[in-house]
């Protein structure tokens, strides 16, 4: 009885290493190879370019103050609309006391030249009216005391300006007000009420009040690379996609090819400028990132195959047909435009062709 257990579970080994044997050689074996196929198709190919940037407006106008001091008052905000000379902001000047001081000294000397002026006009117009002095005596005092009240006039004039920022003679020109230069929407505030700003002159750019700008007159304005500024010119039209602006594309006509280059991240980067084509019911902010896609070359409704289907032998091009059931046969094509992704097929195939497909069928 021992005997046959022995006998039993010896052969149960050997019909288990058999097995073993017999699924690890199944596994070896590699399933054959099944390819689909793919026929052409008419589509329409474009060769394009893309540059990267983003729509600005065309002409942005930084409004900056004539003087310096503390602003009062602001009248707008970003996104409202102005007209030329609207007014934008109030200052109220704080006079530099050199200034100050010399306007007051400057109206002194004007009063007492004039006071001196007044006395001698008033003794000669008496003694000419007695025909003590000749008339052209007479002018002479007459001028002088003219001259003087006009320096006086001026004198108190420069002294209110520094002090106020305007006078009397200029009326609404005061240079407190800041106004608006340009027609446009307001882009930008960047001071509030009781900040302190500078002057604009010849030793400082200024406080900027307010950025303003036309918001229908945009560009976009963008960096191609050297290996694709060789092929696109001016007038080439342009198609902007929004990263901001789903499922809508933007008309744009190329304005400006930088003739120099600039060296980014060991690449050479063109700046490129493309007017953009606005619709009266478009609106898009300043400043939105936008890629350009630049038409090179446009092919519409031609034969056409994927290009992974194509294979090449020493540089020339070639696909292979189905011929029978996993049965294929090599035939040189000749090819037109390429976007990539489909290449158009100018002689080889018809569309009736079933090419291989080298990836293995599921």
């Amino acid at each position: 009885m021992k005997r046959f257990f022995r006998i039993f579970i010896l052969l149960a080994i050997l019909a288990i290493f058999g097995y073993t044997l017999f699924y690890l050689y199944q596994k070896s074996q590699k399933a054959p190879a099944v390819y689909g196929s793919d026929k052409p198709t008419y589509q329409t190919i474009v060769n394009k370019s893309v540059a990267t940037g983003s729509i600005i407006p065309r002409e942005e106008v930084e409004i900056k103050p004539q003087v310096s001091g503390i602003i009062t008052e602001v009248y707008v905000i970003a996104g409202d609309k102005v007209k030329a000379g609207q007014q934008i902001a109030r200052i109220q000047i704080i006079p530099d006391m050199v200034s100050l001081n010399n306007a007051q000294n400057r109206v002194e000397m004007a009063k007492l030249s004039y006071d001196n002026a007044k006395i001698d006009f008033d003794r000669n117009k008496g003694l000419y009216e007695n025909n003590v002095i000749s008339k052209a005596e007479y002018q002479q005092f007459q001028l002088s005391f003219k001259n003087a009240q006009q320096e006086l006039e001026a004198a108190k004039d420069n002294l209110t300006i520094v002090k106020e920022g305007a006078s009397k003679k200029m009326g609404s020109a005061s240079l407190t007000m800041v106004k608006a230069t340009v027609p446009g929407m307001v882009l930008d505030v960047p001071i509030k009420v009781g900040n302190q700003v500078i002057e604009s002159n010849n030793f400082n750019e200024g406080t900027t009040i307010a950025s303003i700008a036309d918001m229908t007159d945009l560009i976009f304005e963008g960096k191609i690379d050297e290996s694709e500024v060789g092929k696109i010119h001016e007038n080439m039209d342009i198609l902007l996609t929004v990263g901001a602006i789903e499922n809508k594309q933007f008309e744009a006509v190329l304005e400006y090819i930088s003739p120099k280059g600039v060296e980014e991240n060991g690449a050479i980067q063109f700046v490129i400028k493309a007017r953009v084509k606005l619709d009266s019911a478009d609106f898009i902010r300043a400043g939105y990132s936008a890629n350009a896609d630049i038409v090179l070359s446009k092919r519409d409704s031609v034969l056409s195959i994927k290009e992974g289907l194509v294979q090449f032998d020493n540089g020339k091009p070639f696909i292979e047909v189905v011929v029978g059931d996993q049965q294929f046969e090599k035939r040189d094509v000749k090819l037109g435009l390429s976007d990539g992704i489909n290449v158009e097929i100018l002689e080889g195939v018809d569309l009736e062709t079933e090419i291989k497909v080298w990836n293995k069928a599921q």
